[in-house]
């Protein structure tokens, strides 16, 4: 293995860790509207006075169960985009190009929802608190979908010319399998904070996210199975089957995990069918870096985008020292912040005082 492969499949993990970590954060901000009302939408009964049944501590045990992690979670994505500039500018510049405008509202949207998690205790007032809450969605559910659209397109190819030039537009990012890899990605990372806020909280709230898990899980193993599929048969080989093949198993493991309640198992399951998945896209795509649909020898390939062997040198005896301390630093904050949370141990709201300017 040269170089260029090493630093493909460490782009490779560097994603996966990715979409495996900060996927539950984007499933927790786009349930919070449903699991933080006071609807438990079951059979049990909250009484008025239960701290259950306040829909603002409801949210913020919803924040509360990523607050920790969170920022910690998006170094994955900071790393891997320095990581492919470095490592292949040609790859980086030419896929900014034709990713301008979709990468452009994932920013936006990361931006928000860095912003209304980091203010949303700030000022007491619900109303400004309602905002951040919009934001966070917002913040959500636009990378959540994105993401899949963009990663489906980099495997489908891209009309791209003999000057690694992208000569398409907008809309012809929006073709059906780039849709479909959108709605998995927003599908699996809903299933996927469904179950990391089973695993995390207690009480009724633990019941409702179980219960929006074992919902989720259903819709999220059909699309899923019918994106990996169109990917296999598509532009996939021979041994490109054992990823696919390990998320297919592990999507199946999370649907019967839900349904019994077995939390720990689900998550479990849910980080191995995301891994698959992403792993599955960077196989198909091996050893081209974006297919050109033009003509094939067009491609962008690992190899003629590529750094120089000095530059990937340097990067791997950097990543060699500094890997292992960041990976040791955030598996050593989620062992501290391991337990759960239940609405009961939030506290009353003080913030900042209202916004509101009185009449008088």
């Amino acid at each position: 293995m040269g170089l260029p492969e090493f630093w493909f499949l460490i782009i490779a993990v560097l994603f996966v860790g990715y979409f495996v970590l900060e996927g539950f954060d984007f499933g927790v901000g786009m349930l919070m509207p449903i699991l933080g009302s006071s609807h438990t939408g079951g059979d049990d009964k909250v009484a008025p006075d239960d701290p259950e049944a306040d829909p603002d501590k409801r949210r913020r045990a919803l924040l509360n169960t990523i607050g920790p992690v969170w920022d910690g979670n998006e170094v994955w994505l900071l790393t891997a985009g320095g990581a492919l500039f470095a490592a292949f500018g040609g790859w980086y510049a030419t896929m900014f190009t034709a990713f301008y405008l979709p990468l452009f509202l994932i920013l936006i949207g990361l931006i928000t929802r860095v912003c209304a998690i980091e203010w949303r205790g700030k000022i007491n007032d619900p109303r400004w608190r309602k905002w951040c809450d919009i934001g966070i969605g917002l913040g959500s559910w636009i990378p959540a979908i994105l993401w899949g659209v963009a990663f489906a397109n980099v495997v489908r190819g891209l009309p791209i010319d003999a000057d690694a030039q992208y000569t398409g537009g907008f809309f012809n990012l929006l073709n059906p399998y780039a849709l479909l890899g959108g709605a998995t990605t927003l599908l699996a990372f809903l299933t996927h904070g469904a179950v990391f806020l089973s695993l995390k909280t207690s009480g009724v709230l633990q019941e409702d996210s179980a219960r929006y898990a074992s919902r989720l899980a259903w819709p999220t193993l059909v699309v899923a199975a019918a994106f990996l599929l169109w990917t296999q048969f598509a532009y996939g080989n021979g041994w490109t089957w054992i990823p696919v093949l390990i998320a297919a198993v592990a999507a199946v493991g999370m649907l019967v995990a839900t349904q019994v309640r077995r939390e720990g198992w689900a998550f479990l399951f849910t980080s191995i069918a995301i891994a698959g998945t992403v792993a599955t896209l960077f196989a198909v795509l091996f050893p081209n870096a974006l297919p050109s649909t033009l003509n094939p020898d067009w491609n962008l390939t690992i190899d003629n985008t590529s750094s120089s062997d000095y530059t990937l040198t340097v990067m791997t005896w950097a990543a060699l020292f500094i890997t292992p301390v960041v990976i040791g630093y955030q598996a050593w904050s989620y062992w501290v912040f391991r337990k759960r949370l239940s609405v009961g141990n939030i506290p009353e709201h003080h913030g900042l005082p209202s916004l509101r300017v009185s009449s008088k």
